[in-house]
């Protein structure tokens, strides 16, 4: 099971996310309940939460007025939350859950915050997006999204629709995306949006980067969808409405970077080295193709596959290496990757119980590849003197037999 964000047209508040996170089935009475018993102890609280039509798509609306008792500071947040927590909710694990969420959310917003004003996280008050106000939105969608059991599944998003033109705030009148929005979203694909507004709140902001896997630019290849609509307050020429799905998928979906770089200048024996090192430090394949270059030069075509984190150190290896000035970074190349388990299997040969180890892929619960592993097999090669051909057909066929396949 996955679950996508779909901000692309609507951006992101808070209340969206509590409204869409409802209409997949959280449990709108215990959503409403957690809201006011942590809410009324920042001020005023009242919440109502219905179902309404938004560009003729029918939406959850969270409606939450709030007004705060008084100004707190980031600190007394973080506290009061805890001690809510302790006196009425200590035994309950889905609200410690949801709180702990909610505290690193409030602490993303904070530091965003900090950094626009100058301040650090302890002087920050929240006065902007509103303490009490903040607290329903933060807690509410932490709850929620918890309540489906949506904190072990893999999350994606499309980019976020932050909107444009300029917003009044209590120091003035300031760009959108305004700029705890764009600090927050520092590492997030965004766009404009389709309408001259306000379209992604600072709450859901934070909301939206605590809780993605990854973010992508197209909907995966997704099946048996169930699809929640939470709405805003605005009524806009575009559906505004936060629109989440949860999905299952036909193929686990993972990212790549993919490195490359011609050589003309290595021999062999150096070419075999930078194989070696390229591997040990993390890459996680190697092919080198011999090619021509212009002036009918013989060549390598130098290919690392390797996670994205790891790509930019492997960079300055390939330089390192080869002294090459130039390497070609494909990143986000999307494959399909079947699950995948390692298993140890005992299998018989020669009247002695070998242990070899098995790489399985799945596919729709299905084997489609069991492979032993090569150092395996040239072990018990060398002590039984049965080529490794034959021993990896026997061993195979063993294992399909043990799994009734």
């Amino acid at each position: 099971m996955v679950l996508l964000i779909d901000p692309q047209v609507s951006g992101l508040a808070g209340n969206m996310f509590i409204g869409a996170f409802i209409d997949l089935g959280a449990d709108k009475t215990m959503v409403e309940k957690i809201i006011e018993d942590y809410a009324k102890e920042f001020g005023k609280i009242k919440v109502e939460i219905s179902k309404k039509s938004k560009s003729g798509v029918m939406t959850t609306f969270a409606h939450i007025d709030t007004e705060d008792n008084r100004q707190r500071h980031y600190p007394d947040i973080i506290g009061k939350l805890d001690e809510i927590t302790n006196s009425k909710y200590s035994n309950d694990e889905i609200v410690k859950k949801s709180i702990e969420l909610s505290k690193k959310i409030f602490k993303t917003l904070a530091y965003a915050e900090s950094e626009v004003h100058g301040k650090s996280v302890e002087e920050l008050h929240f006065h902007e997006v509103g303490c009490a106000d903040a607290v329903a939105d933060i807690v509410g969608a932490s709850y929620a999204y918890h309540l489906l059991k949506l904190d072990g599944e893999k999350v994606y998003s499309l980019p976020v629709a932050t909107g444009s033109g300029s917003v009044k705030t209590q120091h003035g009148i300031l760009p959108v995306p305004a700029p705890a929005v764009i600090n927050i979203l520092k590492n997030v694909p965004t766009l404009g949006g389709e309408v001259n507004t306000e379209l992604a709140t600072p709450t859901g902001c934070s909301i939206l980067v605590n809780i993605v896997d990854e973010y992508v630019t197209a909907m995966p290849l997704l099946n048996k969808k169930t699809i929640g609509y939470g709405s805003g307050r605005k009524d806009l020429k575009i559906l505004n409405a936060l629109r989440i799905i949860k999905a299952e998928e036909f193929v686990e979906q993972n990212t790549i970077t993919v490195l490359e770089t011609n050589i003309d200048t290595l021999s062999g024996e150096v070419l075999g080295n930078l194989y070696e090192r390229l591997l040990n430090e993390g890459a996680r394949d190697v092919t080198i193709t011999p090619t021509f270059m212009k002036k009918n030069r013989p060549a390598h075509i130098v290919k690392v596959i390797c996670k994205n984190e790891d790509a930019e150190h492997l960079v300055r290896v390939l330089m390192e290496e080869t002294g090459t000035l130039g390497v070609r970074m494909l990143p986000y190349a999307h494959r399909g990757v079947a699950v995948r388990e390692n298993v140890l299997h005992d299998v018989e040969i020669n009247g002695s119980v070998e242990h070899v180890r098995f790489k399985i892929g799945y596919l729709d619960d299905k084997v489609i590849k069991c492979s032993p592993e090569y150092d395996d097999l040239k072990e018990i090669s060398q002590k039984t003197g049965i080529p490794i051909r034959d021993l990896k057909n026997l061993i195979e066929e063993d294992y399909k037999k043990s799994i009734g396949d």
